[in-house]
């Protein structure tokens, strides 16, 4: 079973002057934060806050399983 999650960027303000949105796939939170950790283009002194952003993040079970897990699309300021 994977999930749509829609997380909210974790990094505040000034850094991020007004947030963001990323969309994910994922099995569960667990896969979703290692995604998430794991991505380069995000400031890793940030890293702590992505955890409890995930845990509330909207999620969307698919249909199929056969959606590859990662980052579909991603809007950060």
């Amino acid at each position: 079973m994977k999930f749509i999650y829609l997380v909210d960027y974790w990094v505040p303000f000034p850094s991020s002057e007004y947030g963001g949105l990323i969309c994910l796939i994922a099995s569960n939170d667990a896969e979703a934060f290692a995604i998430l950790s794991q991505e380069q283009t995000y400031d890793e002194k940030y890293a702590h806050l992505i955890m409890p952003n995930v845990a509330k993040a909207q999620k969307f079970e698919l249909a199929s399983s056969d959606y590859e897990v990662g980052i579909l699309d991603s809007f950060t300021t």
